[in-house]
Order: C-alpha cells, then sequence, then structure tokens
C-alpha cells in the first residue's frame, strides 16, 4: 500500500486528488497538511465517514510521524518552495502540481534532488489531454510560426500565465524562430492590450468566477487559423495523472518534470 501525505490538503485539488487517491486499491491518504481547516477530518472534507485522519500545519512533523511514502505538493506559489526544501530534506519522494516555479527555483531543487538522493515530480498540467494540446502546439508550431495563447482560469489563480501556458510556449520556441508578430508599428491604446510577449509569440491571461481552467493556442497562416484547444470540466481530469507520477516517482532520478516524461 501506497502512503501518500497530501499537502494543500483543504484547498479544491488536495481534496479532489486525496479522494481519489483514497478510492484507489494500492495506494491511501496517511496524512494532510495544510495552513488552513487545521483539526478538520478529511473524510469529511471527502464527502465520507470520518477516517480520523485530520489537516494538520507542520509539514515536518507529519513526515516524520507517519513516514510516508511520497508527498504530494499542492499548495500555493508563496509556499511551494518551503515545503519541497522540508520534504527533500527528510528524504522523501515529491510529486508537485503547485505552479508559479521559475527557472531558479527549478535549479535548487534539482540540486536539492541531487544532494538528499530523493526524487521530485513536477508537472505544470495532470490532465492528459493537456499534456497532448502541449504537444500537439508543439508540431504545429513547426508550420504556423504565428502563435497567440489564451488561457482561461478562475480568478482565485495567483500566477500568470499559467504554468502549462508556460511550458506550451516554451516547447513551441523550440522549433520557432524568434520574430515579433503584428504590424510593425502597431501600438497599444491601453498598456497590455497585446498580452504577455514571449520570444514574439503573445499570451493574454483572463481570470474569472466561472471558470476552472482552459487554454487554446491559435495559430495564424495564409488564409486559415488552427486552433489546438483543451477545456478542463472538474477537477477529475487530474486524477489519472496524479496516480501515475505518485506510482512511478520512486522510480525517477532527481529532478524530472513534465507528465509526457514519465506517459
Amino acid at each position: 500500500m501506497l502512503k501518500v501525505l497530501v499537502n494543500g490538503a483543504f484547498g479544491r485539488m488536495g481534496r479532489a486528488m486525496g479522494a481519489g487517491i483514497n478510492s484507489q486499491e494500492d495506494m491511501q491518504v496517511v496524512a494532510a497538511v495544510d495552513v488552513k481547516g487545521s483539526g478538520s477530518d478529511i473524510g469529511i472534507l471527502y464527502g465520507c465517514e470520518p477516517l480520523g485522519i485530520v489537516i494538520e500545519e507542520d509539514l515536518s512533523a507529519a513526515i516524520n510521524r507517519v513516514k510516508p511514502d511520497v508527498v504530494l505538493e499542492f499548495t500555493n506559489a508563496q509556499a511551494v518552495m518551503k515545503s519541497i526544501r522540508a520534504t527533500l530534506a527528510l528524504k522523501t519522494p515529491c510529486v508537485v502540481g503547485s505552479t508559479g516555479l521559475g527557472e531558479s527555483d527549478l535549479a535548487e531543487i534539482r540540486e536539492l534532488a541531487i544532494k538528499y538522493n530523493t526524487p521530485v515530480f513536477i508537472a505544470a498540467n495532470f490532465a492528459l489531454g493537456a499534456v497532448l494540446m502541449m504537444r500537439f502546439s508543439q508540431e504545429a508550431a513547426k508550420y504556423f510560426p504565428n502563435i497567440e495563447i489564451i488561457e482561461r482560469h478562475h480568478d482565485n489563480k495567483l500566477d500568470a500565465p499559467s504554468g502549462t501556458a508556460g511550458v506550451t510556449l516554451e516547447m513551441m520556441s523550440g522549433v520557432r524562430e524568434v520574430f515579433a508578430q503584428g504590424a510593425p508599428n502597431e501600438f497599444e491604446r491601453i498598456p497590455g492590450s497585446r498580452g504577455g510577449d514571449y520570444q514574439g509569440m503573445r499570451v493574454h491571461s483572463i481570470r474569472l468566477p466561472g471558470y476552472l481552467a482552459s487554454q487554446e493556442v491559435l495559430f495564424g497562416g495564409t488564409g486559415q487559423v488552427l486552433t489546438i484547444r483543451h477545456d478542463t470540466i472538474n477537477h477529475n481530469c487530474f486524477l489519472p495523472g496524479v496516480l501515475l507520477a505518485l506510482r512511478k516517482v520512486s522510480t525517477l532520478k532527481g529532478l524530472v518534470c513534465g507528465l509526457e516524461n514519465i506517459m
């Protein structure tokens, strides 16, 4: 039985993934950590009977007590690095779904994974469809170099653009020459109207109540437009990817990023 500690257990992703983990025959949640909801029984949060496991606030203390096989990290951009440092210092494999990590963060995580000889897996998006969307977009960018991304998320998301959009841009940049899109003399009546600029590609982040997660990549060509889009309907779409990562992380070496690398 794979023992999983969920960090960020009180949040929407933590609850959805925790409930999904407990529905599996080969794994179970053995501890739950969050700065919110302290003392709440996770069974109640999952919509079932109390399980006798309550949310606590001290991650290191929880790891030391229950000795989990893996920590599932779904906190936020402000807390994720502190949590990863604590988890690796205790030589516990970690699966990270929190976004907002920069290049310097990834470099530090890579060094810590080597220092403590403990694997870390990070994915910007655990939805299998989103992974395919990114892969198809990279292929399309070879033939349609004029590209804009529109990504839509709920209004409580803190980082912009999304991690998924960032990875998509990075993947496409590997097959596309850098150049500025649009008219040479274009200008913005309102600053930021043309969106963020990544090597000439534009990205637009929408934050509104009602959305969960959606991304479309638009490719413009002579007399045609190609759109590749993925929509997240509910949090359950992330579960297959999370389960895959939880089962495989202990076999990895160092830092591995991207669900496509373990599929």
